[in-house]
């Protein structure tokens, strides 16, 4: 075994080089799902093993050509209803939602007397917004990001802490148990993120808390918050308006539709039924590509036969 050099992960060398390996051990399993980009693409998989794939990133053009020939001998996994509105061509086979295991997520009051925002230190995310949307509505404004990439510090150091105030406080980057007890502690989680983000994890994350999310309609966030329920969804200039009406939602519906809709149990249970039905359908040459969804039979993620 070689360990990674962290220096070369991302690239496209270091990929290849754990597909090789890893294919090269895969024995004895029934199905391999497979997270890399290159994997599905690997001429030399174990036979007869069908293999699973999830879209987790941006589906850009390039994106779309990889994933269309991924799709002849691969089955495909889109993590929201919306990303798979945008996968033309793409023979998307399931849509799940991501899980989380809220047995790691403790639930919060909501008395700190902030929002907050988390995420990556980067335009699409929203910060900015964030920022004046706090400020308009007179809320403190606590911002934990990830920022080690170039162009994150770089856009830190000359956008966002240039506008920094008094009453905004960045906290830089912080674990998992700093994260949840910063989300617990806000009376709402800012997520006016700026692009058709495919699922958006940190607001299940805030929900799972107990927390609000109150941010833009972009991407899967329609299927993550419940507009009035748990949280508010709307364009960025309309969102200090809403950010007081937090108050009168119920912090323990926000949990509970983590609880109901985006459990890891949940996550686990619709891959397994996947699997099963992989296996079941799987022709003799060990060709799975088949099963594909059409954009009207797109059902929720939750039930089985999505």
């Amino acid at each position: 075994m070689r360990v990674s050099e962290p220096a070369e992960l991302g690239t496209t060398i270091s990929e290849l080089s754990h597909v090789v390996r890893a294919y090269r051990g895969m024995r004895g399993v029934d199905v391999i799902h497979d997270h890399t980009l290159a994997g599905p693409l690997y001429p030399y998989r174990p036979p007869s093993v069908p293999v699973v794939t999830t879209i987790h990133g941006r589906l850009t053009p390039p994106a779309m050509d990889v994933y269309r020939a991924i799709g002849r001998n691969t089955s495909i996994i889109a993590i929201s209803r919306n990303q798979f509105s945008r996968a033309a061509g793409v023979p998307v086979s399931r849509v799940i939602h991501h899980g989380l295991d809220l047995s790691t997520v403790p639930a919060g009051a909501g008395r700190g007397g902030y929002v907050c925002f988390v995420g990556r230190m980067s335009p699409d995310k929203g910060v900015m917004e964030a920022i004046a949307i706090a400020r308009k509505a007179g809320f403190p404004l606590r911002i934990a990001a990830k920022m080690r990439a170039p162009d994150e510090l770089r856009y830190f150091r000359e956008v966002v802490e240039p506008a920094l105030g008094p009453d905004e406080e960045f906290l830089g980057e912080i674990g998992d148990p700093e994260k949840y007890e910063l989300m617990g502690g806000a009376f709402a989680f800012l997520n006016a993120i700026q692009w058709p983000e495919p699922f958006g994890l940190v607001m299940i994350e805030a929900l799972a808390t107990g927390t609000p999310v109150v941010g833009t309609p972009v991407g899967a966030a329609p299927e993550v918050v419940d507009h009035g329920t748990t949280g508010y969804l709307a364009p960025v200039h309309e969102l200090a308006a809403l950010l007081p009406r937090v108050a009168s939602l119920n912090r323990t519906d926000c949990r509970a539709s983590v609880e109901e809709r985006f459990s890891s149990d949940r996550m686990v249970a619709d891959h397994l039924a996947l699997y099963a039905q992989i296996l079941a359908q799987r022709l003799p040459s060990g060709g799975q590509g088949r099963g594909a969804l059409h954009e009207n039979q797109v059902q929720d993620p939750q039930t089985r036969g999505a």
